[in-house]
């Protein structure tokens, strides 16, 4: 014991040692040495007195322990940073996950669209606004002067119409090394092809139609026409077939036939999503609506009233429209007859192909062996839906376009083509004839293979372009009958007609064509040559990388393979990227105050309580601690009151969130946007009230280590 109380020595002490300016004055007991042991014993450096860690943990524990309430109220002084910053933390991690969301929903509504046939809409308005900011002029207000800007424009615009070569583009893509692919989204790359196919469905009243309208001419215009804008606004909207009621339903991932981006904004009312290739679902609005025309069109209501109304409205009387409902099952009960387009081109007698699209008898034999499609299910798009790629009619799958492409491929009349690249397998012309005798003779063969109704067609159409041909004489050849007129055509025939004429008739009237306008009739379709492409992102930096990916693409490839495309996103939400920053800037200007102000508190709290256990520090020190196990043991204390400040900020920031989401619901106005702190982040917390605390008690810790020991022992 060292005191410098001489009553408790004398009272207590069975030896009592004087010392005064670091020598001995006195001893009351003095140790005798003997001198024969001294001799023998050796003399052993014991070191530097120390004080373990744990030993300071220990001590600092005890110490906090036998204040509770202090602890605790210092504890939670020192939480309010944490939970100033974990409340921070949480509204931008949920602020970013609603960004993100939108973001995603956004690029599923508009991926990057590339097609066969571009539009470079973005030249076009740099060309435009340069063109109207232009004010200064090189001549003098004194007369007047052309301007071209308008020619300017023109011109732009004809050249901003460009062909891409998405063959090669899609070679690039299906490079699993290429490094655009770090940057696709969960809808990944979809091809789009332009297949060619009829769908026919009978009405109630057993009448035969076809559901692109075409049964109805001005139904259907009346239809594109209410369309066109909503599909103008869609960039997806290269998607849509051939058919304008049928489109394709974006695809999943892997065999899935149906991305999770159309389920989750689509509900489904009835039945199933399509599972197989002839299966496909009706889709309506989120009020479960869908146009009458359509209705009329995919033979649900009598083509008869339809014919009727339309009539009506032509004429400019007042037509009443009434609402009609249809049960679920009702509606899939429909049927539909699905045509490829080659299957409309029938193998003759003579080997040549013959088109039956316009015959009735031959489309009823067609309507036997075509494919019937399912009607499956029902859906309605949800409220508030980010996602409607259909605005209404009928949704089918990948899986139908890659049936009718493969089916397409294998007809008879692709094969026939295929297997005779030059000459036309619809009339057996030549697509180029050599020289001009063939030319005539390409023309005597194709009329005399002319049926009787087409030879009269075609004699008829020579007489009413005939100008120089006498009025009454006209008059009287187009009064014959189809027989006489077909028979004065054979007639010429064979009697040597001149080749300037012949040559005539066949530059005017016979269009051979050529092998891609008939394969394209026949609805053939390379899968390595898709007619658009798209790629799906799901954040606008990944749509930025993207973009430059391309731009790396054009500047190694060829000129004619360089891809051109508008960036719509970037034209519409140029900003959005920008606000998003500017918001993160101003949250972690927050953290940063909150964790400035978190540490100044826990530093004076930590040099409060040195100042409060000076007398410890000098009987730890007379006992034989360094200056280190001091500075130790305040970093212990700072450690555990750091570690419950960390622990004690986060509960309390749990329990926020029941009243700060349910107030950030009733700000927003949805439920999409919560405070969440995720786990990591809240380890991450912890750890950093602990780091802070040690941080801020070094400066304490210090002050206390170099105390001195004499003085520090006197106070009280």
């Amino acid at each position: 014991m060292v005191t410098h109380n001489s009553e408790l020595a004398n009272k207590y002490a069975n030896r009592i040692i004087r010392l005064h300016d670091g020598k001995i004055v006195s001893d009351t007991n003095p140790y005798v040495v003997d001198e024969t042991q001294f001799q023998k014993a050796e003399h052993r450096n014991l070191g530097k007195t120390s004080m373990s860690f744990l030993t300071a943990l220990a001590l600092s524990f005890n110490n906090l322990r036998t204040k509770k309430g202090r602890t605790i109220l210092t504890a939670f002084a020192g939480s309010i940073g944490i939970i100033g910053i974990a409340l921070i933390m949480s509204l931008s991690k949920g602020v970013n996950n609603y960004i993100e969301n939108i973001q995603k929903d956004t690029m599923s509504s508009y991926p990057i669209t590339i097609e066969a046939q571009s539009f470079d809409l973005s030249s076009l308005i740099e060309t435009g606004r340069t063109s109207a900011n232009t004010a200064e002029v090189d001549h003098d207000l004194d007369a007047v002067y052309s301007n071209s800007k308008d020619l300017d424009l023109a011109q732009s615009a004809v050249t901003s119409l460009k062909r891409n070569n998405l063959t090669e583009f899609k070679k690039y893509l299906d490079d699993p090394n290429s490094p655009i692919h770090q940057y696709i989204g969960e809808n990944g790359i979809v091809y789009s092809y332009n297949i060619r196919f009829d769908v026919y469905a009978y009405d109630p009243e057993g009448e035969l139609i076809n559901t692109d309208g075409s049964t109805f001419n001005a139904a259907s215009s009346l239809y594109k026409m209410s369309n066109m804008g909503m599909e103008s606004m869609n960039m997806s909207s290269s998607m849509k077939s051939y058919t304008s009621n049928y489109k394709e339903l974006l695809p999943g991932k892997g065999e899935n036939l149906i991305s999770q981006a159309v389920i989750d904004n689509y509900n489904l009312l009835y039945g199933q999503w399509p599972q197989a290739y002839d299966e496909v679902v009706l889709v309506l609005d989120k009020n479960n609506e869908i146009s009458s025309s359509v209705l009329f069109e995919l033979g649900l209501l009598p083509a008869s009233e339809y014919k009727d109304i339309l009539d009506k409205i032509e004429k400019g009387e007042e037509v009443q429209l009434e609402t009609h409902r249809f049960n679920y099952e009702d509606v899939c009960r429909q049927k539909f007859y699905l045509i490829p387009a080659c299957d409309y081109y029938v193998k003759k007698e003579d080997g040549l192909f013959e088109y039956v699209g316009d015959n009735e008898d031959e489309l009823v034999k067609l309507l036997e062996k075509s494919l019937k499609l399912k009607l499956v299910g029902v859906v309605s798009s949800v409220e508030d839906a980010s996602y409607t790629p259909i605005i209404g009619g009928v949704g089918y799958t990948r899986a139908l376009t890659d049936y009718i492409i493969d089916y397409t491929n294998a007809s008879p009349v692709v094969k026939a083509q295929e297997a005779t690249p030059d000459t036309n397998v619809l009339n057996g012309l030549a697509f180029e004839p050599k020289d001009d005798k063939t030319k005539v003779e390409d023309t005597i063969k194709y009329l005399s293979g002319l049926n009787v109704s087409d030879k009269a067609a075609f004699f008829t159409r020579i007489i009413k372009a005939s100008s120089g041909m006498d009025p009454a004489k006209a008059e009287m050849l187009l009064s014959l009958s189809e027989v006489e007129l077909a028979k004065m055509l054979e007639q010429y025939l064979l009697a040597d007609p001149q080749e300037d004429i012949l040559l005539m008739i066949y530059d005017n009237y016979i269009s051979v064509g050529s092998y891609d306008e008939n394969m394209k009739a026949f609805g053939l379709v390379s899968r390595d040559a898709p007619s658009a492409i798209n790629i799906y992102a799901d954040r606008f930096e990944d749509k930025d990388g993207i973009s430059a990916c391309i731009e790396s693409y054009n500047q190694s490839a060829a000129q004619e393979n360089q891809i051109t495309y508008t960036d719509y996103i970037g034209l519409l939400m140029s900003s959005v990227t920008t606000i998003i920053n500017v918001i993160s800037y101003v949250l972690i200007a927050f953290v940063s105050v909150s964790l400035v102000v978190s540490s100044i508190m826990i530093g004076i709290i930590t040099y409060i309580s040195v100042l409060e256990r000076t007398k410890e520090i000098g009987i730890l020190r007379a006992i034989g601690a360094s200056k280190r196990n001091i500075s130790q043991v305040f970093n212990a204390e700072t450690i555990i009151v750091g570690f419950i400040s960390g622990i004690l900020g986060i509960g309390i920031t749990l329990l926020l969130f029941i009243p700060g989401n349910a107030i950030i619901h009733s700000l927003t106005g949805t439920t999409s946007v919560n405070a969440v702190l995720p786990v990591s982040n809240a380890l991450m917390l912890i750890v950093l009230s602990v780091v802070l605390t040690l941080i801020a008690g070094i400066i304490p810790s210090r002050a206390a280590a170099k105390k001195d020991p004499v003085i520090a022992l006197r106070s009280e």
